[in-house]
């Protein structure tokens, strides 16, 4: 199957990039390409480096990126592994990062990988199928209440309670091993008069995912990362897709920003605590109505930008 993967806001990230033809830039959800791509075009003597967990990915991105030839590495492995990565392959410091954190379409039109709602397939979920956690084990294996706590954090699912409950009682009967077995389960614990908007496992579905790629835990972790493999004037550019990963990106930002721990009654900064850069964007970036006409799953996106200070 073609790899498909239609690149979230392409034009504002790379304009936000301000890629530079000798520069050093990396995209740590590689994805189809499409992103990437662009970026190399711009490039002359310069160096891309492109990270992905999905095999699928790195066998389209590597085939769409080798007419750059030499320019190009790309590198199966977790962006939370991005300064291993650099370091393998003689790299410090980069002029660009680029995430991309929303699901490819591919993944999501890939009907045995079981990341859709509207396909019967196993419950797989993962975007490394060398991992062992799969939606299945979560589905199967979680507690009622650490279900909940997922489909309610994850998923911002009201009816996430009673979800969880039907989920624990059906796999009391037999284990559920299949997406359309979910929606059925899924669909019961969720009042008719309340399924008007959208597909009912819609959010369920994007909890269990989330938890399954550990995908927050992962964002988390890197963020500050990230900002310090930057050079001097260097950019992070973050498209997410949902709430909380906005919120995380928007205060590690801040964060970088204005680490200043002092009492705001001190008259001058004692903590010693420097800024790293300047947020680009106090607003994150949203999708043109152009974009959102020809592409409903660029919906929920947010661009934020980070620029590395001048030493």
């Amino acid at each position: 199957m073609e790899f498909k993967h239609y690149s979230v806001m392409l034009d504002e990230t790379i304009e936000e990039l301000k890629v530079k033809p000798d520069g050093i830039y990396v995209d740590g959800t590689l994805g189809g390409g499409g992103h990437a791509y662009q970026v190399c075009r711009r490039l002359k003597t310069g160096r891309f480096i492109g990270i992905d967990q999905d095999d699928a990915a790195i066998q389209a991105a590597g085939e769409r990126l080798q007419p750059f030839g030499d320019l190009v590495t790309v590198v199966r492995s977790n962006y939370r592994n991005m300064k291993a990565v650099l370091e393998e392959h003689g790299v410090c410091r980069v002029d660009g990062i680029l995430l991309d954190l929303g699901v490819s379409s591919h993944q999501l039109d890939t009907e045995d990988r079981g990341f859709s709602y509207r396909y019967d397939a196993p419950l797989d979920m993962r975007m490394d199928r060398r991992q062992g956690l799969s939606a299945k084990e979560i589905v199967n294996g979680y507690p009622e209440m650490e279900l909940y706590r997922i489909i309610r954090d994850y998923g911002e699912d009201k009816f996430a309670k009673n979800i969880a409950k039907h989920i624990v009682k059906a796999r009391t009967q037999k284990p559920i091993e299949t997406t359309f077995e979910l929606n059925e389960i899924i669909k019961a614990a969720i009042p008719a008069k309340m399924r008007k908007d959208g597909h009912p496992s819609k959010q369920t579905f994007q909890a269990i995912r989330i938890e399954c790629n550990r995908e927050l835990e992962v964002l988390r972790e890197s963020l500050d990362e990230f900002i310090e493999l930057l050079n001097p004037g260097g950019r992070l550019c973050i498209i997410t897709f949902h709430s909380l990963e906005d919120r995380m990106v928007k205060v590690a930002f801040k964060k970088n920003e204005s680490p200043c721990t002092c009492p705001p009654e001190f008259p001058v900064c004692v903590c010693g605590k420097v800024s790293k850069g300047s947020v680009v964007t106090r607003k994150p970036i949203l999708p043109s109505a152009k974009e959102l006409e020809e592409n409903s799953r660029s919906k929920s996106a947010k661009l934020r930008v980070f620029e590395k200070t001048n030493e």
